[in-house]
């Protein structure tokens, strides 16, 4: 069996899409789902599974999200050892004068076009910054990820495919508990 990690995007935000998380649990069980566990309120869950398509599992998770809490919430599922490379290859990290607290990964359902990444590579908002990881972008946001132009939207918009962001606390913290299963 395999350990997990999906995000949701866009739950428990501003009074939408909103979804108890004992419920959501109980919906990953009746994927038959083990070790179900979730973090926090914004739609962090680890599990584990005999399925290895992460592809077919997003689906499903997306699917079942439909027919409990009706409403389409996309869904991104990473393996733990994606996730591990994710937070070990971020370059703010390596960066002393970077304050963690402000460091975040924004997942991506895809590694984008390259035609595209090459048209935003160029972009700049300061202070805030961003560079490309395999199918992440680490950001930096010194004035805080709320007041960002760097924002999911704006990447799903420029690279046409799905994004959502996690703190650098929260992702190492998925890690963690995923490490326990």
């Amino acid at each position: 069996m395999k350990t997990y990690i999906s995000i949701l995007r866009g739950i428990n935000v501003g009074g939408r899409n909103a979804v108890k998380m004992d419920a959501l649990r109980e919906m990953y069980c009746r994927l038959s789902f083990s070790d179900v566990q979730s973090y926090i309120q914004s739609g962090n869950v680890i599990f584990r599974t005999e399925e290895t398509d992460t592809k077919s599992l997003e689906k499903s998770i997306s699917a079942e999200i439909v027919k409990t809490f009706d409403c389409e919430i996309p869904v991104l599922v990473l393996e733990r050892e994606e996730w591990r490379n994710a937070l070990k290859n971020n370059t703010f990290l390596k960066d002393s004068s970077k304050n963690p607290d402000f460091i975040h990964l924004t997942f991506l359902s895809k590694f984008p076009d390259k035609i595209l990444t090459d048209k935003i590579s160029n972009v700049n908002y300061p202070p805030d910054e961003f560079c490309f990881g395999n199918s992440v972008i680490y950001l930096y946001c010194p004035n805080g990820y709320g007041n960002t132009k760097l924002s999911n939207t704006f990447f799903e918009r420029k690279l046409k495919l799905t994004a959502t962001t996690r703190n650098l606390k929260t992702s190492k913290e998925l890690l963690a508990l995923a490490d326990l299963k």
